[in-house]
């Protein structure tokens, strides 16, 4: 996990790639609160009649990296009622332009197709400005104009506020994190365990949501 005060513009990135998505299965028993979620102390609202599941990011972060297709093979298989979604933080000046690109891409319905190639991108060369930014979305092979649009318009940066919000309202301070409900957090730094790898943790981490989703489900959490 990447903490917020640890977060750069000039990581050097390497990492394992994560392998196939085996049966999820808790390591240590049932979650306990303290130790593989925390619990938050105000309910946050979330969207009528789903169980929202929030991934909290950064194209940046390796260890994003790595947990990115584990997740992503996860939220193929979730039931009708849970309502996934990735939240692309902004902590840091350096990070807005990162999180602009986040949310224009979502915009214009492109954030889905080109989400690899955007994270692979930032693995060999992450941008440093909205200049660097703008370049990426040309080597994709977006229409640059409508992207340009969307990356300076208001919706773009009323998401990022609301992003912002969100995160401090979960209290978020590294990431990948897991938003559950509006009530519940985790981690592959929170559910893992030590020494275990990154891989192993972050199936460990959806598991305990998988556990939260549950807890959420039946109201007695």
């Amino acid at each position: 996990m990447i903490k917020r005060r640890d977060f750069s513009a000039t990581l050097g990135l390497s990492v394992l790639g994560a392998g196939s998505l085996p049966g999820l299965a808790l390591a240590q028993g049932t979650p306990v609160e303290g130790k593989q979620y925390l619990k938050l102390s105000q309910v946050l609202p979330s969207t009528p009649g789903k169980i929202d599941v929030l991934e909290f990011f950064w194209y940046g972060c390796p260890h994003c990296f790595t947990f990115d297709p584990i997740i992503e093979a996860w939220s193929k298989q979730l039931p009708a009622d849970v309502n996934f979604r990735r939240v692309h933080v902004g902590f840091r000046a350096n990070i807005k332009s990162h999180q602009k690109l986040f949310f224009a891409l979502e915009a214009m319905g492109k954030e889905a197709e080109v989400h690899t190639a955007v994270f692979n991108a930032f693995q060999r060369d992450m941008p440093e400005d909205d200049k660097a930014v703008m370049a990426l979305a040309g080597r994709l092979g977006l229409d640059m104009a409508k992207f340009t649009a969307a990356y300076n318009s208001f919706g773009v940066q009323t998401k990022c506020a609301q992003a912002s919000k969100l995160s401090e309202d979960y209290r978020i301070d590294g990431v990948p994190a897991i938003g559950i409900a509006g009530r519940f957090l985790t981690s592959p730094g929170i559910a893992g365990v030590r020494g275990a790898g990154e891989v192993v943790n972050g199936q460990q981490a959806l598991a305990v949501t998988d556990y939260l989703i549950k807890l959420a489900r039946s109201s007695k959490g």
